[in-house]
């Protein structure tokens, strides 16, 4: 079952993974750029009107670029010194 966020638990959740961003930078991340993109996929929940994520999309987000990045980095293996 979907778990959604609102922009002070999304903070929460991102805080318990060890992200800390300001409410200004999280803020920024869910607002539509010039072209109407959002950095996270915050979405406007039809009844209160607030910014919304799903919690597993918010966290699968970071891990996707965690991993990206571990792929993308060039590893030494301590048998090639």
């Amino acid at each position: 079952m979907p778990t959604y966020l609102d922009q002070d638990q999304a903070l929460q959740t991102l805080a318990e993974m060890g992200i800390a961003l300001t409410p200004r930078q999280l803020r920024r991340a869910a607002e539509p750029d010039a072209h109407g993109q959002r950095k996270l996929p915050f979405f406007r929940d039809p009844i209160d009107g607030r910014l919304k994520i799903e919690r597993e999309t918010l966290r699968r987000i970071y891990l996707e670029r965690q991993v990206a990045a571990e792929k993308s980095c060039i590893l030494i293996n301590e048998f090639d010194m």
